[in-house]
């Protein structure tokens, strides 16, 4: 069996009932698809197989013999961060990171399909997608502002509408 990963194409020497997310993160070494609760409920280990989210602990090597494979780090580099990636690590959308990948590659898939800021569309395309640790605003700040196009001072944090200082004062 083969699969492009990340737009590089490799033979797969596990079995064919092998899950996807096994053959990336053991064989493949491709560690940004997280083993969540791998009944397919939480989406941290969400991929975009030909360009469509799946879950990659439910999908069988098998089944996608031949298929072109995006992760979180097909998106873009550290040193040429991706406009999703800029916008989550602004808006700091990201807390212990363990949901990130598979909720960027839902919004990736959002957006290449002509997703807007649209707050209620954005909280549709990410249904499915678990986080405990940010309440889900900062996420969907950051996919808005990637669908708008804005750009980044990656040496800042944007500021949270609730934020208040040590002091008290917002």
């Amino acid at each position: 069996m083969n699969l492009t990963v990340n737009g590089v194409t490799h033979e797969i020497e596990s079995w064919p009932l092998t899950t996807l997310l096994d053959v990336l993160r053991e064989e493949l070494e491709i560690t940004s698809p997280k083993a969540g609760c791998e009944q397919g409920g939480c989406g941290a280990c969400t991929v975009l197989v030909d360009g469509t989210p799946q879950r990659a602990c439910l999908t069988a090597v098998a089944a996608i013999d031949g298929a072109s494979i995006t992760t979180a780090e097909g998106l873009g580099t550290p040193d040429d961060l991706s406009p999703l990636q800029q916008a989550f690590t602004h808006h700091y959308a990201a807390q212990c990171g363990f949901c990130t990948s598979g909720m960027m590659m839902a919004a990736h898939a959002y957006l290449d399909g002509g997703g807007t800021d649209d707050r209620h569309a954005i909280q549709e395309a990410l249904a499915g997608h678990v986080c405990r640790c940010t309440g889900y605003v900062k996420i969907i700040a950051a996919v808005a502002a990637a669908a708008r196009g804005d750009s980044f001072d990656l040496t800042t944090t944007a500021p949270s509408a609730g934020m208040v200082n040590v002091g008290g004062v917002k």
